[in-house]
């Protein structure tokens, strides 16, 4: 069932003010068409206000909202080609699946409304449940029903709060798939606000990440989680190890020294820093080699996960690092003294 493919949205410089605190803080950001965009931060960040704002229930306080040629700033919510989708669901309880999907599909005919229910049940693969009530339903199929319910009235632009919030791990890693399938199939192009980072990573064509009401990076999920722009980000988006120490000058392949107070380690420039400052060579668990030529450690401590064990490192001075690798790295027992290195392209110079 194929929709029409939405048209770009563009913010421009779109701030929120509550008294003199910024929720929302000049966020400029184009949207592409098709994209399936997640806003990824912490509790407080601004990004369901910022979703709030799209949807027409918060009033930006300056900037504008446009969707293709539309101007949408001033419109309110009913009069907006976009609908949104609530982490509650917010279904009735006393009608069936079917009357829940067709409830914004009053005056398009009978007929017609109740071949495009049969279309979205389908499509959410709940064909066979129009009869039953939300309370026989499990999570999983009420997120779908509530899913198919707000793409009812073929919007634009679908926005979803924290749409698997209430869905335990394991289910909620099921409907994330069946989410990304939807999206595709329809060509409607979705923002999520999620808290989640596997959950961005795993939906997004592009994540932007918030703090403090600011958009301070966008990109592709591998793009943030390989070269994030800030410790910040670095953070969010998974485990990361942070060692300190000053820049040294740009090498031939534009590979930047580190010096630190175990010896010198290499990154990839992630700024234009001078020569002295102070940084921090981010580094995942994942690209940390243990026996290769690099920083003196002693394994503190290592955990068999199956796949791969996960070892913690001190450094001289009792600072941790943390390195996941294979169970056959069986070389450095608990206790022992090694060394540890990284290639330099799978490490970030950040600013301290």
């Amino acid at each position: 069932m194929p929709g029409t493919p939405a048209p770009r949205l563009r913010l421009e410089d779109l701030t929120k003010l509550y008294g003199t605190h910024r929720a929302v803080d000049a966020v400029t950001l184009d949207l592409e068409p098709d994209e399936f965009f997640c806003l990824l931060g912490p509790s407080g960040c601004g990004k369901s206000t910022l979703l709030r704002m799209i949807a027409g229930f918060e009033v930006p306080s300056s900037g504008h909202i446009r969707l293709g040629d539309e101007n949408l700033t001033a419109l309110p919510p009913h009069r907006r080609p976009v609908n949104m989708m609530f982490q509650s669901y917010a279904l009735f309880p006393h009608m069936s699946v079917a009357s829940n999907v067709g409830y914004g599909l009053k005056g398009i005919g009978r007929a017609a409304a109740a071949a495009r229910v049969a279309d979205l049940l389908r499509l959410v693969r709940l064909d066979g449940f129009g009869d039953r009530r939300p309370d026989t339903l499990s999570g999983g199929q009420r997120q779908r029903v509530a899913l198919a319910r707000a793409l009812a009235r073929e919007p634009k632009l679908l926005l979803l709060d924290e749409p698997l919030g209430a869905l335990d791990r394991g289910l909620r890693e099921e409907t994330q798939g069946e989410l990304r399938a939807v999206q595709r199939r329809l060509g409607t192009a979705f923002v999520v606000v999620t808290h989640d980072p596997e959950e961005a990573m795993m939906l997004a064509d592009r994540i932007g990440v918030m703090e403090g009401g600011r958009l301070v990076q966008v990109g592709k999920p591998e793009v943030l989680y390989r070269r994030p722009a800030s410790r910040f980000v670095a953070g969010l988006l998974g485990d990361v190890n942070l060692i300190p120490g000053r820049l040294g000058s740009e090498g031939s392949g534009g590979e930047r020294p580190v010096r630190t107070p175990h010896g010198d380690v290499r990154g990839a420039a992630a700024t234009q820093l001078a020569e002295g400052a102070p940084v921090l060579v981010a580094v995942r668990p994942e690209d940390l080699v243990l026996g290769a030529d690099g920083l003196p450690v002693v394994v503190a401590d290592a955990t068999f996960l199956g796949d791969r064990v996960r070892r913690t490192l001190r450094l001289p001075d009792g600072s941790i690092l943390r390195a996941s690798g294979r169970p056959a790295d069986a070389d450095a027992p608990v206790g022992s003294w090694t060394h540890v290195g990284f290639a330099p392209e799978a490490a970030v110079i950040l600013p301290a």
